[in-house]
C-alpha cells in the first residue's frame, strides 16, 4: 500500500489558556472549544496542514505534526 502523510494535532492542556485563537484561525474548522473552553480536534480529516492554529497560538500550546499513514490504492 502506498504511504501518505496526515496531520496530527497535539494540544498541551497545561499551557493552553483557552483563548480560542486557534479555533478562529482554522480555515477548515478542525478545532472547536470544548466544555472547559479548551480546543478539541473534531474534524482531523479536514485539516489542510496549514499550521495557522500552531502559528497563532500565543501560548505555544498547539503543534501540528505529520505522520505517515498507509493509503489504500485506488
Amino acid at each position: 500500500m502506498p504511504h501518505g502523510k496526515v496531520a496530527k494535532i497535539t494540544i498541551n492542556a497545561k499551557w493552553c489558556k483557552g483563548c480560542g485563537i486557534c479555533v478562529k484561525f482554522c480555515p477548515s474548522q478542525v478545532l472547536k472549544l470544548g466544555l472547559q473552553k479548551k480546543p478539541e480536534v473534531t474534524n482531523l480529516e479536514q485539516c489542510l496542514d496549514c499550521h495557522l492554529c500552531e502559528l497563532r497560538c500565543p501560548d505555544l500550546a498547539i503543534a501540528v505534526l505529520e505522520e505517515e499513514q498507509e493509503v489504500a490504492a485506488s
